[in-house]
């Protein structure tokens, strides 16, 4: 591993972690032995805020309330329920890494509550006006989908101007995901990021959204 990206503590040093965002890439793990790849897809996927769609099962699901919604009070369970599969980009490394920006009040995790347990959610990082998806999970039915309807809540309530979620899938498009030009994608993210804005109150724990 390379000294001048990683910490002698293993993970990524946080000044390159927010560089590599502002500037459109993103890591990811590609073995087991910690090894590290940066992306910048071409084209990029995004979700258009004033474009986001919510399907009618989903719809009668949120009628229905069934989870309780917090912020940023488990960002390391998420992140371990998220990295819970059969292949993860999700190594230690990057555990570490982004933990770290969740001390440094750039990470954020979107969670699904029942009865005191996590069942569901989602992390990514916030800068100014962008967020970046990383990851979501379901630990019961529709628990994903009920963060992901609490994000586009929360960025549309701080103003935020892009939500990246670096490819577009099939799943994803139901909610309106689209596909930009790499040139694109980078002007986007140039005028989001001179938004004044943040995801939390606080750097770390917000708790139960009302």
């Amino acid at each position: 591993m390379s000294e001048s990206i990683f910490t002698n503590e293993g993970y990524i040093r946080p000044a390159v972690l927010i560089a590599a965002y502002r500037g459109g890439m993103f890591p990811m793990a590609m073995d087991s032995r910690g090894d590290i790849g940066w992306f910048s897809p071409d084209p990029r996927g995004v979700i258009p805020l004033d474009a986001f769609h919510i399907p009618h099962g989903l719809k009668r699901t949120l009628r229905k309330n069934p989870f309780e919604v917090r912020i940023n009070t488990a960002f390391r369970e998420v992140m371990d329920g998220c990295a819970n599969r059969t292949t993860t980009w999700i190594s230690r490394e990057i555990k570490l890494s982004y933990e770290k920006l969740f001390e440094l009040g750039y990470a954020h995790s979107v969670e699904c509550w029942r009865n005191d347990k996590l069942v569901g959610g989602l992390y990514g990082i916030g800068i100014a006006g962008a967020f970046f998806g990383e990851s979501m999970f379901s630990r019961e039915t529709d628990a994903s989908k009920v963060a992901l309807v609490a994000l586009v809540d929360r960025l549309k309530e701080r103003k935020f101007e892009l939500l990246d979620t670096q490819w577009s899938t099939k799943h994803l498009e139901n909610f309106g995901c689209i596909e930009l030009p790499r040139y694109e994608y980078l002007d986007q993210l140039s005028r989001a990021l001179l938004v004044k804005t943040r995801f939390a109150d606080r750097e770390q724990h917000e708790g139960k959204l009302e």
